[in-house]
């Protein structure tokens, strides 16, 4: 057999491709990555007849076909490892916990919740079953987002149809409450659960696309930002600050952390798990609020003010 011929990656081209790859969607690769982006991206060299990738920058760069090439990268270079009910602990947490309190908190029957970086759907699906399976929640309008920069992945989402990979940690109980048996080794997942997700392609650092974006009750953002660098990072942590209603939560992998971003978020202690959380704000005070508060250092409200001053009229 005969060894692939690989155009090589000269470090500054390298460190070019890198800076706009994670100017466009975050992800980052340092100088050690450089034989990842020179094996990932060598066959898009020959796809588009370019000799070098002094040539592929350029072309993604300057060529009227730039945008769907870098949609190609982005799903060469996008890690997609995920299964259904991963992370048990703040999946319970999300259950028991983080929804019952927007239950009795909530003035509106309506909650939005989030899954930011889905990959191929199995988390938005997750939260869907353990909902249904919560109950309580029969008469509310219940909306999930599961959105990816990766076109690839949102197709499989969209699809609803997995492998048995993705049941690593499912009951068998779910499998045959919420899963039809297509093939031998392929199961789509029920109507029920589909109905109450959308999904959609978002770039986590573009605030225009977030901003079209209704207000969340909840957002999940697992295993994601560890792809990201600090700068980046903040960003994204900032754009969801923007979209979270005051009170909302923001749940991360176990491996992320806030410590080294300053924000303006709270660590909620749950019982099962840790999350951030947007703080609420103080509600205005009434005009007599304010005035008691002007005349208490003299030790008067101001309606007994009003009435001495009624009084001598």
């Amino acid at each position: 057999m005969f060894e692939e011929n690989i155009t090589p990656l000269p470090l500054d081209i390298f460190r070019l491709l890198r800076d706009f790859i994670k100017d466009y969607c975050g992800l980052f690769f340092n100088d050690k990555s450089l034989f990842i982006l020179e094996r990932r991206l060598n066959r898009r060299l020959k796809l588009h007849s370019l000799k070098d990738f002094r040539e592929y920058y350029h072309f993604l760069m300057y060529d009227a076909k730039r945008d769907d090439e870098i949609h190609a990268i982005i799903d060469i270079l996008t890690v997609n490892e995920t299964y259904f009910f991963r992370g048990l602990t703040q999946l319970t947490a999300f259950i028991d916990e983080i929804m019952p309190m927007i239950k009795e908190e909530k003035k509106t029957k309506k909650i939005n919740i989030w899954s930011a970086g889905c990959a191929t759907g199995e988390e938005p699906y997750t939260l869907v079953m353990l909902i249904l399976e919560k109950g309580g929640f029969e008469d509310w309008d219940i909306k999930i987002l599961g959105s990816d920069i990766s076109q690839r992945a949102l197709q499989v989402a969209r699809s609803g149809t997995y492998r048995k990979n993705s049941f690593r940690t499912t009951d068998n109980y779910f499998i045959g409450q919420y899963f039809q048996k297509e093939q031998s080794d392929r199961y789509i997942i029920s109507d029920r659960v589909r109905k109450l997700v959308d999904f959609s392609s978002v770039n986590l650092l573009n605030p225009f696309k977030i901003r079209l974006i209704s207000k969340m009750d909840v957002i999940f953002c697992r295993n994601v930002l560890i792809y990201f660098d600090d700068e980046s990072r903040k960003k994204v942590i900032e754009n969801f600050f923007d979209i979270l209603v005051d009170g909302g939560c923001l749940i991360l992998g176990h491996t992320e952390s806030l410590v080294s971003i300053p924000t303006a978020y709270s660590l909620k202690h749950l019982k099962n798990d840790m999350v951030y959380q947007k703080p609420v704000k103080p509600h205005p005070k009434s005009l007599e609020e304010v005035l008691n508060m002007k005349f208490a250092d003299h030790g008067i409200s101001i309606k007994k003010r009003l009435d001495n001053d009624n009084a001598t009229k």
